[in-house]
């Protein structure tokens, strides 16, 4: 188990969560999860753990980059195409309109 702070005997509350192993994006599930903070974050299909420095600020129920994704490549989140970056986005940057369109129009 890596050291996060945190209260309490047990692991750390996440501030991020992806559901699959295959997603490229994950979730900030806390208010003010800031930019140039290491987050701590749990795959819950699995409940395994990844660490990604966050890059910008991330609003609660928004997207991170959990690898530098490139225009054209396909976002996944639940394991499932999410839709198309149509800007490239760093590891750690936020997924949003800004840079993520749906595909279905």
């Amino acid at each position: 188990m890596s050291s996060h702070a945190g209260s309490g005997g047990g692991r750390t509350k996440p501030h991020l969560l992806a559901h699959s192993p295959l997603d490229n994006v994950a979730v900030a599930v806390i208010e003010g999860l800031s930019a140039d903070t290491d987050a701590f974050g749990v795959v819950t299909e699995n409940d395994t753990t990844f660490a990604v420095h966050v890059r910008h600020d991330i609003p609660i129920g928004h997207k991170v980059a959990l690898a530098d994704l490139k225009a054209g490549d396909t976002a996944i989140k639940y394991g499932q195409d999410i839709g198309k970056i149509i800007q490239d986005v760093a590891k750690g940057e936020h997924v949003h309109v800004q840079n993520l369109k749906t595909k279905r129009w």
